[in-house]
């Protein structure tokens, strides 16, 4: 869920004039570094599309709507977000909005921003993602355009999930608490990675936990 823009951002744009028009490129860096603190801290510091952990070092901003084909959007709060893979070591496979690049389609994107767009997926204890409904275009493009089902994030939620499956000592109910606590953010706002990995394999936690 976005947030108001921050102050930064806000002073920047309200700085423009007949000589000047404010640009993503002429950002000064303190104004960058308060969005992309904005940005994680508004999305858990997890990346808004495969749910790894996202810090300042190793992610980026992203815009959901490409400054190569938006111009007018590239200062909208609304169309950034933090993604993974700020920088790439030689041969990763890249993902989220390093894979996407410059790709939008209105029509075929469902974006991080949607209202349960998770529940458009369907995760299984392999760490593989699918459409929910195998006639959802829009989930197997964006799947395909974020490069969501790669070997690498498949097992890095199949990772997630290990200590969930191996824990057969535990009651039902230790278990569901043991679930819901990984879904709950920590005192700083943090959630844990692959949120909907865990909630969409293991079930919904119980509301009274």
């Amino acid at each position: 869920r976005k947030r108001p823009e921050p102050a930064e951002l806000r002073t920047y744009k309200a700085a423009a004039n007949n000589h000047w028009v404010p640009t993503y490129q002429d950002l000064p860096r303190a104004t960058k570094q308060a969005i992309h603190q904005a940005l994680l801290s508004e999305q858990g510091w997890i990346c808004g599309y495969c749910e790894h952990r996202n810090e300042a070092a190793t992610s980026h901003i992203e815009h959901l709507r490409p400054q190569s084909r938006y111009r007018a959007a590239q200062l909208d709060y609304e169309n950034l977000i933090a993604s993974c893979q700020r920088e790439t070591a030689q041969g990763e496979p890249l993902h989220c909005g390093k894979h996407k690049h410059d790709w939008y389609d209105a029509e075929l994107f469902i974006s991080p921003l949607t209202p349960v767009c998770e529940q458009r997926f369907r995760y299984t204890a392999q760490g593989v993602i699918s459409a929910r409904q195998a006639d959802d275009q829009s989930a197997q493009t964006t799947i395909k355009q974020l490069a969501l089902d790669i070997n690498k994030l498949r097992n890095m939620r199949a990772a997630a999930l290990a200590p969930f499956l191996q824990q057969d000592d535990l009651t039902e109910a230790e278990f569901v608490k043991f679930v819901n606590d990984y879904l709950l953010p920590d005192s700083e706002g943090r959630y844990n990675p692959f949120w909907s990995t865990i909630q969409g394999v293991l079930g919904q936690p119980s509301s009274n936990q």
